[in-house]
């Protein structure tokens, strides 16, 4: 089966309900973005250390295709028929996670620089991306209504990722200094016994 279709070769493209409109629209351009931050978060779990933040990572990844699916759909009744929604629920979880965390992570007093583990710092590009989607879809809800439940999610969503990246390299941290000091044992204990 062929994946093209020559349908876009001239310029537009169908919505999640059919409807045509040009590929450049803001639109496509604010799916299309969430679109990138899902491939970003994608790589961002392969390079998690922390089991448990793969896992909800990989829940994330799943939701942006019904967060991508609403916004690719001009009436949003047509969307729920065939998929399921973004819910308040969805951002409570969110939210549980982050207090949950930010709870048991050292308390920040200035800016951090952008990763100091790959995950880290590959989390932080996905917050990045999820900051300019959420510019885009902010611009798109001007001249379209969007539910406030999509649009609660999207804005929770950037700090859901800081908190998972600051996470990862606070893991990193621990894992290298605890190599530190098992190396410094091991010489030491090397050492006794050459006595």
């Amino acid at each position: 089966m062929a994946i093209y279709t020559k349908g876009g070769d001239k310029g537009k493209t169908s919505l999640f309900d059919g409807a045509r409109v040009e590929k450049d629209s803001l639109r496509v351009d604010t799916y299309g973005t969430f679109d990138e931050l899902n491939a970003n978060i994608s790589l961002a779990d392969k390079f998690c250390q922390n089991p448990e933040n793969k896992k909800l990572l990989q829940t994330i990844e799943y939701k942006m295709f019904f967060l991508q699916g609403e916004i690719a759909t001009e009436n949003v009744e047509t969307f729920a028929k065939h998929s399921k929604l973004i819910t308040d629920n969805d951002t409570h979880q969110l939210e549980h996670v982050i207090d949950e965390y930010l709870a048991k992570l050292p308390k920040v007093h200035s800016f951090i620089l952008p990763g100091a583990s790959v995950a880290g710092a590959q989390l932080h590009i996905c917050r990045t991306v999820c900051r300019r989607a959420e510019r885009n879809f902010v611009k798109l809800s001007r001249t379209v209504s969007f539910r406030p439940e999509l649009e609660r999610y999207i804005n929770r969503l950037s700090d859901f990722l800081y908190v998972i990246a600051r996470e990862e390299d606070y893991e990193d941290y621990v894992n290298k200094l605890t190599d530190k000091v098992l190396k410094i044992y091991q010489l030491y204990q090397a050492s006794k016994d050459v006595r």
